[in-house]
């Protein structure tokens, strides 16, 4: 799969019988939004087009009455026993951690709220799985993921692993739909603060004409908008997926309205991370002011189901 939670999700959740697709997991976990962060400590300024790291499985799990358990803790030694006694009983683990320590990887950078499955181990290494970018089914060494998930800094966690059990009583995922997408409208329109939400696509809007930022700053944040577990389009590419497999369960009018604009969003999307990797800011600003409109009215439209 293309994104790094949904990819994790999928592991646990078809082990316990469930098979769905990434849009689909990514549309139930209510996992689209939008922010807008610049900081002195940050190298690059960041958009962001989804929830925070973990917030997608609680949303996914809590929706569909699943049984989640999480486990974190200072101590390597506890932390490596509540992965391995899952996998020693045969069920897969997530793990959230700072992709930087894992050998596999191919970029070289610090995110701490990267996830992973995991499905075994022997001696020297944990078997993972990973996204298709990142080669999918991969593994490392026991050191190196020690570290990754003791890594401390920004959306890291505690060593945190996780299971998902299917108890006898789920919620049937299609009746969850409608409310997981009304849910997502309602936190993307009345979210807290200007930098997210379709208010802080406004803001880029006005901010990204005035940076300044070097030829090589500009291609990572195009990188990381286009390619970096997004699924392309900043995950408006999953939204709009999520949007067109709902129409085939539950046909109505504000759920092809806002397809159709994420569609549209979704190419929208990939020309800013083009023109931002061009130098050509202003222009990037201007569609960023269209997306905010266009993601507003279509968020306004599912918000009425």
């Amino acid at each position: 799969m293309r994104h790094c939670e949904t990819t994790t999700l999928g592991v646990l959740l078809r082990h316990e019988g469930l098979d769905l697709s990434e849009p689909m997991m990514f549309g139930l976990g209510s996992g689209l939004s939008f922010v807008y962060w610049d900081s002195k400590a940050m190298p690059v300024p960041f958009l962001g087009g989804r929830v925070r790291p973990f917030d997608l499985t609680r949303n996914l799990t809590t929706r569909l009455g699943l049984t989640l358990r999480v486990e974190e803790t200072t101590s390597p030694a506890k932390a490596w026993r509540n992965v391995a006694t899952s996998l020693d009983a045969g069920r897969p683990v997530g793990l959230q951690l700072d992709c930087y320590h894992l050998e596999y990887f191919r970029s070289k950078i610090h995110f701490g709220g990267h996830v992973v499955a995991a499905h075994g181990y022997d001696e020297h290494d944990v078997h993972l799985i990973d996204t298709d970018q990142q080669g999918g089914r991969v593994r490392t060494s026991r050191a190196g993921l020690a570290l990754a998930r003791a890594e401390r800094g920004p959306m890291t966690a505690r060593n945190r692993s996780f299971t998902i059990e299917m108890p006898e009583t789920a919620a049937p995922w299609r009746d969850r739909i409608v409310p997981a997408i009304r849910d997502c409208a309602e936190a993307f329109l009345a979210a807290p603060i200007t930098n997210l939400g379709h208010r802080g696509i406004g803001k880029a809007a006005k901010l990204v004409p005035k940076w300044r930022l070097p030829a090589e700053d500009r291609r990572q944040v195009a990188l990381l908008m286009e390619r970096a577990g997004t699924g392309g389009a900043l995950f408006r590419n999953l939204y709009r997926d999520f949007l067109g497999e709902c129409l085939e369960t539950v046909d109505r009018p504000e759920i092809r309205t806002a397809h159709e604009l994420y569609a549209e969003a979704a190419a929208r999307w990939t020309e800013v991370a083009a023109l931002i990797e061009q130098g050509r800011l202003d222009g990037a600003g201007a569609v960023l002011g269209d997306l905010a409109r266009m993601e507003e009215t279509a968020m306004r439209a599912l918000r009425r189901m």
